[in-house]
């Protein structure tokens, strides 16, 4: 498999897209005035506690207040996911109130991005990540990727951060899946880096105001690098000169292992790209960035999926199409759902869809058919960096999953609700418009009086009535005793109207 990340910087807008075997697979999008927040540390002020919902919200200076959930208050119990001895009772949480008062000044971190209407989410349950490990300065456990599965390996790394970590304080650490294979050195100096951030964010918060970020994640390459930056990765090319030098060292001084000397790896898979063309253009990125707001994605067996995201939740709805298959319908359709299956698995990571997601395959009898879709779907979302739960087939043949979300989908990144049809996707037909003009124009007889009445609305819905309705138009004259004039006009859409009293 081959993978490489692309790194587009312009003065206000950078993009990395993650591109495997030639396709598109990730885009990851920081705009210089509206940057993300997931990962910063403010010093905030709890403005109100809301003992219904076990809440409170916390003024971390952003538009909205933010929301802190009493199981992301650190607190001296135990939290009930870390009450892992055999048959242990969970830990109850305690009353909000108990652990928050209003007025309380709090360090806090946020773990989700502000999206629509809802403030961002808040813990005090603080992490800060590094290039192998992820700090956790309140706890004093240490944690090992699910994704490295060599149990040896799992042993060494496990043995040898609790070693390191309490030479350095026994702070608690998660051993990222980039460590698997690192040796200690590596490690050691993630932990001391780790102790420097630290100790300036205790240091910042001591001395901040309510509502500063006393600890600001990474910019978007560097967390790209950081966080994206595997074996398998053949290349990292960027398209800003300024950009790769500052890779580079941030390579050299927190991944030696990619960045060991002048002719090593970090010359050979971090490249400056220099070329005419632009990045995104030469690798059909910026193609498949439209396709990816599309409602419909077509598959190569002629079938297509239609993908429609709504507040509460995102449906894929799976369509055989043109594909008539070779054998029979059963065979047909199983194809179609396995395909299916892997572009279901990609399009959810292109368009960073999260929350709960409906998937309705084409209707199989056959069970091992079922499970062998079902199968490929959870393959396929194994290299997904966001946490996704699959359950099994209802009784209504839909696949329900969940996956985690920290920031807006793609959609709602580059888009916004339309102004025509208020996000409806979807407009009142000409005719509709017309017979709704009509009774306008009764109401507005029967209120004011008007020898006279002129309706202006877009050219379409003028040139059907004075096309298609001129005898009913002849016949509201008669009834109501009025001239009507219509004038078109190309500032109206084709909802609007206005009926003018002359």
């Amino acid at each position: 498999m081959s993978e490489e990340i692309l790194i587009n910087v312009t003065p206000r807008e950078t993009r990395v897209a993650v591109v495997e075997n030639g396709m598109l697979q990730e885009l990851h999008i920081e705009r210089g005035g509206s940057r993300g927040v997931v990962g910063n540390i403010y010093k905030g002020r709890v403005q109100r506690v809301m003992p219904g919902m076990q809440a409170a919200f916390v003024d971390i200076g952003l538009e909205r207040a933010a929301f802190l959930h009493a199981n992301d208050v650190m607190r001296a119990l135990p939290a009930p996911e870390m009450d892992a001895e055999a048959g242990a009772l969970p830990v109850p949480v305690p009353p909000i109130a108990e652990l928050l008062r209003e007025g309380q000044d709090v360090v806090v971190q946020v773990v989700k991005e502000p999206i629509g209407t809802k403030g961002a989410r808040l813990t005090t349950q603080i992490s800060i990540p590094s290039r192998y490990l992820v700090l956790l300065p309140q706890s004093s456990v240490v944690g090992v990727s699910a994704r490295i599965e060599d149990e040896s390996e799992r042993r060494r790394l496990k043995t040898l951060v609790s070693d390191l970590a309490q030479r350095a304080g026994g702070h608690g650490y998660i051993v990222r899946t980039n460590a698997e294979g690192q040796p200690a050195e590596a490690l050691a100096e993630d932990i001391a880096y780790l102790a420097r951030v630290w100790a300036l964010v205790g240091e910042a918060s001591a001395a901040a105001r309510v509502g500063a970020c006393v600890y600001e994640d990474l910019t978007l390459p560097m967390r790209a690098v950081r966080d994206l930056m595997r074996r398998d990765v053949e290349k990292v090319k960027v398209d800003s000169r300024e950009t790769f030098e500052r890779l580079r060292a941030f390579a050299a001084r927190y991944m030696p292992a990619l960045a060991d000397g002048e002719g090593g790896p970090l010359a050979e898979r971090i490249e400056h790209y220099g070329g005419a063309r632009p990045i995104f253009d030469l690798y059909g990125v910026e193609d498949e960035i439209q396709r990816a707001l599309d409602k419909q994605v077509p598959l190569k067996s002629g079938g297509y999926l239609v993908i429609d995201q709504t507040e509460a939740m995102t449906t894929v709805d799976v369509n055989t199409g043109s594909f008539l298959g070779q054998r029979n319908l059963e065979e047909t359709v199983y194809r179609t759902n396995l395909e299916a299956a892997q572009a279901v698995a990609r399009q959810l990571r292109l368009r960073n869809l999260g929350g709960i997601i409906i998937i309705d395959f084409i209707d199989m009898i056959d069970p091992e058919h079922r499970r062998q879709v079902l199968r490929t779907l959870e393959k396929s979302l194994a290299k997904d960096h966001a946490k996704t739960t699959v359950y099994d087939f209802s009784p209504l043949g839909l696949v329900e999953m969940t996956r985690k979300r920290t920031v807006e989908s793609l959609a709602r990144q580059l888009s916004e609700t339309c102004h025509t049809c208020g996000g409806r996707g979807m407009l009142k037909t000409a005719e509709t418009v017309t017979y709704e003009i009509f009774r306008e124009i009764v109401r507005a007889v029967r209120q004011f009086e008007s020898a006279r009445l002129l309706v202006i609305a877009s050219p379409k819905v003028v040139a059907r009535i004075t096309d298609e309705e001129s005898t009913a138009v002849a016949e509201l004259e008669e009834f109501l005793g009025k001239t009507i004039r219509f004038q078109a006009d190309e500032q109206y859409l084709q909802e609007q109207f206005d009926v003018v009293l002359l």
